[in-house]
Formats: C-alpha cells, sequence, structure tokens
C-alpha cells in the first residue's frame, strides 16, 4: 500500500489484484474526466467499479470508460439490475452477448429487483462462471421482503458452490435493506448468524455509509471486503481500515496503549466537567 511516511501500528493491507479486503466503487454516472481524477487519486485503493443499476445502458462513452479502468488495474462490471431487465425480457443470451461486447470478464447475476427460482438462478451463475468472474447478491432491494438468516446462509452457500467468487449482501446505495436495519444500523443477529456459516472473505458488503464501514471494519479488520463506495469516499474509506479516523482509531493500537490513551482522555473530560 502506498505510504507517504512511516508510522507505527498500521494494520498491512493486501496487495492488488487481492483477493480479500477488496473496495467495490459505485460508478452512477462519472464522466470520463471524474473517472480519471479518482483514478489520479486512488486507483491503488479500488479493486471493482459496478456501474450503478441500469446506468451503464445510457453513459456515455461507455467502452472508453471501461478501457479506462481496465487499463489501471480496476475491474468494471455491469450493476445486477440491467442482468435483471435483460433476463426479465427472456434475453439472456443478448446479456451474454452485450458482456462479450464490451470485453467485461467480471458479471453480476441478482435477483432483487425481480424473483428468480434458486435453482436456476444457480444454474445461470454456473454457466457465467465456465468464461467468466460471477459476482452474486444475495437480498431484496424491498425492505418489506423479510429473508430469514437460514434462507440467507442457504443462498449465499449454494451460489459460491455454483461458482460465485464472491457474494454480494444487499445493502443497496442507501444502505437501509437487506443486513440493514431501515435506519442504517447493522442487523447485527442476521449478519452474525451468516458468518457462522459462511466464510467472510467470501462476502462483499455493500456498506454505503460510513457508520456501517466502521462496523465492518470493527468487526472484520482492515481485510473486509466493502462495497457501493461512492467515489469521493475512496481515501476516508481506507483511513478506517486501517486506524486514521476517529471511528476506527483505537482498533489497531496495543491494547495497553489503546487503554491508556483512553483513560487520560476520560480523565482530562473530568478535569473539563470540574471547571
Amino acid at each position: 500500500m502506498q505510504m507517504n511516511f512511516e508510522l507505527s501500528y498500521i494494520p498491512s493491507r493486501t496487495e492488488k489484484p487481492r483477493k480479500t479486503g477488496l473496495t467495490m466503487v459505485m460508478d452512477k454516472g462519472l464522466s470520463i474526466r471524474q473517472a480519471e481524477d479518482m483514478i489520479e487519486s486512488a486507483d491503488h485503493l479500488v479493486d471493482i467499479v459496478k456501474f450503478g443499476f441500469g446506468t451503464s445502458f445510457v453513459t456515455k462513452d461507455l467502452q472508453k470508460k471501461i478501457d479506462l479502468y481496465k487499463s489501471v488495474g480496476i475491474r468494471p462490471y455491469f450493476g445486477g439490475t440491467l442482468f435483471e431487465a435483460f433476463f426479465a425480457r427472456g434475453k439472456f443470451d443478448d446479456f451474454l452477448r452485450t458482456l462479450d461486447k464490451f470485453k467485461l470478464d467480471l458479471a453480476e447475476v441478482s435477483d432483487g429487483s425481480i424473483i428468480i427460482n434458486h435453482e436456476e438462478k444457480c444454474e445461470l451463475i454456473n454457466r457465467m462462471s465456465k468464461e467468466r468472474t460471477v459476482l452474486s447478491e444475495v437480498g431484496s432491494k424491498d425492505s418489506g421482503i423479510i429473508v430469514s438468516p437460514a434462507k440467507w446462509i442457504k443462498m449465499m452457500s449454494t451460489e459460491l458452490e455454483a461458482g460465485s467468487w464472491k457474494v454480494i449482501a444487499e445493502g443497496r446505495e442507501s444502505g437501509n435493506v437487506g443486513v440493514f436495519r431501515p435506519n442504517g444500523s447493522a442487523h447485527t443477529l442476521l449478519i452474525n448468524r451468516i458468518i457462522a456459516k459462511v466464510n467472510p472473505e467470501d462476502i462483499l458488503w455493500e456498506a454505503p455509509q460510513k457508520k456501517q464501514q466502521a462496523w465492518f471494519v470493527k468487526l472484520f479488520g482492515a481485510d473486509v471486503n466493502l462495497g457501493n463506495i461512492a467515489p469521493n469516499e475512496v481515501i476516508p474509506l481506507e483511513t478506517l481500515r486501517i486506524g486514521l479516523r476517529g471511528d476506527t482509531f483505537f482498533d489497531f493500537l496495543p491494547e495497553d496503549y489503546a487503554e491508556r490513551l483512553k483513560q487520560v482522555n476520560d480523565d482530562e473530560d473530568e478535569v473539563e466537567d470540574d471547571e
């Protein structure tokens, strides 16, 4: 990882191309210039870029932007909603041809907006995984649809067995569905049940909000896979990962050192209260 000076107690990070510690950025319509700006400042921190929902259909200079990302080792792909739009119209083979047209080796299979028989979804994953890397998403975009922990576990496990590289835990771009409650807080019981059965390294957690990112870093450490990150939040997220932001400041310091600093802070607060 690029560092501009020496600092102790910074957790190590996996290097690109990596299998864990992934940062997935959401491109909802960046211009070529904006994409270039993100690359200039943070390409060393970005692993994959998702053209959110169906934005790729109306994005100007799409191939140029795809080639731009690929030129710096960032893997772009179309959002799962586009896959669902093709599938709902009976155009799955056209979807595959579209991936080939734009030379995309990464693809998402999801059923967050429509209902797809899960056995059929796994067959699609298996078919696609023979020629490309597949991300599959679990969880509904509809907050009114409740999926039991047992069903989350079964779907994630069978989709990984079918050939998914990573399973995406639905959180949506707003961060208030799927593994999150309507107020944006993590659905702790659900997540704990999932990770008891599914290897966390195989899961990419959609976490667009800072408090959600910090929660996952505290739970899994610096190399947790996180997605739906805004382009201007890539560097702030990296500081969360390595304890250089208030939310995770004490998480990577030695325990006795952290406790001593916390005690100093508590003592200073008491003095201020007395005054």
